[in-house]
């Protein structure tokens, strides 16, 4: 009696550790795995309309509820009607039932008293980031679409040279490229889907039917919505790269980008926000210095806050705005205040001090020994006829674009993040060769009067 009752008190003892290392196994395997996403059953906190939802979306989209079931919000109860559903005099609103081929699926799961959208604006996001959202719409990321609408020399670019004034494929360059990065205004079509002109696109400055702007799920994509991927430089490398502005080569050039691709998937990034300092991580990423809480600095979405220079316009120039619109966006010198707390956090002060003298004296080298002149040589040009109509056949006016477009962005750039590669030989060594080649065509235009053939 006492032997078998001593083998009943130990027997949860014994299964405890198979228990627990089945349910880790198990929980490890479908991460990424769409295979085994049925074996996850997570409906704590969900409506009897919510539960139909992941049921069905487990056959007809399994890799989204695999993303959706690995995530916070699945953990705290956010459903999919909690983002999709909305009022049926929606202008994006859809009759659940007419989305899907039900003869495909479970008719009995489908209501057609439940309209839904495909769009997600910032608008559903900030019901519960409402500081986020706040500070985000403060950000020059808000004007990432925006701030295009009126630029009619880019979109010639777009339309007229690159897709050659094609009557219907002259936008392809336009909803492959800049759409997907700075985002557009999301048009409907009759039935209140998104058109395929304006949509699908990752771009940070939407502008979605409801007008409200931004993108959340740029960086924290879908359906995970992952803090940790958006710590990471890839979330930023989508975008922020390239002959204009390579921020993510030149992060790699540096000396950050050395320790971080070294041993950067050993960091804990999936620290809860404001909590994420130096322990967690070795060396920062394009979040820590922009984003991130970090000593007495709290988390921001406004990503202008801790930035002085504006380092991307023809001339660089302090920030010193209010208006979101504005390319000075921002306070510099609070700006700088605040990255130099963020450096301290790793750095001694006279390591900082030093850092931001070098790389202010490059940027003021760009304004005066390049950027002015260029400029002065071009307005001259333009006032005597010696410009030609079509920019992109013209050699002088093609160089002066790259001068402070590329090879300037680029030399600004790699001097403030400590890429020296970029800072040099893709930025000053090339600027200099684009400053000689515009003196040497405007001496010859001056000279003779004419544009050359």
């Amino acid at each position: 009696m006492n032997k078998v009752y001593r083998i009943l008190t130990l027997l949860p003892l014994l299964l405890l550790p198979l228990t627990v290392n089945s349910a880790e196994q198990m929980r490890t395997e479908t991460v990424g795995d769409v295979s085994q996403v049925r074996s996850i059953v997570i409906d704590r906190g969900l409506t009897e309309q919510g539960k139909k939802c992941v049921s069905c979306h487990t056959d007809v989209n399994p890799g989204i509820i695999n993303d959706w079931k690995n995530s916070r919000h699945a953990h705290v109860g956010v459903s999919c009607l909690d983002c999709h559903q909305v009022e049926k005099g929606s202008p994006t609103a859809v009759p659940h039932g007419d989305l899907i081929d039900k003869s495909r699926h479970d008719a009995s799961m489908i209501d057609k008293e439940v309209f839904v959208s495909v769009l997600v604006p910032p608008s559903v996001c900030g019901r519960c980031h409402t500081v986020e959202k706040e500070q985000f719409d403060k950000s020059g990321h808000f004007r990432a679409f925006r701030q295009i609408i009126p630029k009619d020399s880019l979109h010639a670019l777009v339309h007229r040279h690159e897709g050659q004034d094609h009557p219907e494929l002259s936008g392809a360059p336009g909803e492959t490229g800049c759409m997907q990065c700075h985002g557009t205004k999301i048009e409907l079509d009759e039935t209140g889907r998104p058109t395929p002109e304006t949509w699908p696109n990752a771009g940070m400055g939407n502008v979605y039917p409801d007008d409200s702007t931004g993108n959340c799920s740029t960086c924290h994509t879908r359906h995970k919505f992952s803090i940790a991927e958006a710590r990471k430089p890839a979330a930023c490398a989508s975008c922020h790269l390239g002959p204009d502005h390579p921020n993510i080569e030149i992060f790699e050039n540096s000396k950050h980008g050395h320790i971080y691709l070294t041993e950067g998937e050993s960091w804990k990034w999936d620290t809860a926000p404001d909590a994420w300092e130096p322990g967690d991580y070795r060396g920062p990423t394009c979040a820590t210095c922009h984003m991130s809480g970090i000593g007495e600095l709290k988390t921001t979405h406004n990503i202008n806050e801790r930035l002085y220079w504006n380092l991307w316009a023809k001339e660089s120039k302090v920030r010193n705005s209010t208006d979101v619109m504005s390319p000075l966006l921002g306070n510099g010198p609070e700006g700088r205040k605040q990255m130099k707390q963020v450096c301290n956090s790793c750095h001694s002060s006279r390591h900082t001090d030093g850092f931001f003298a070098q790389g202010d004296k490059a940027v003021k080298l760009y304004n005066v020994a390049y950027w002015a002149p260029a400029k002065k040589m071009h307005d001259e040009l333009k006032e005597k006829g010696l410009l030609k109509d079509n920019p992109w056949t013209d050699e002088f006016q093609i160089t002066f674009y790259h001068l402070w477009h590329h090879q300037g962005r680029r030399a600004r750039q790699g001097a403030m993040m400590g890429g020296p590669d970029w800072a040099h030989w893709h930025g000053f060594f090339e600027l200099q060769q684009d400053l000689y080649k515009l003196e040497d065509i405007y001496n010859k235009r001056v000279s003779s009067g004419k544009i050359e053939d």
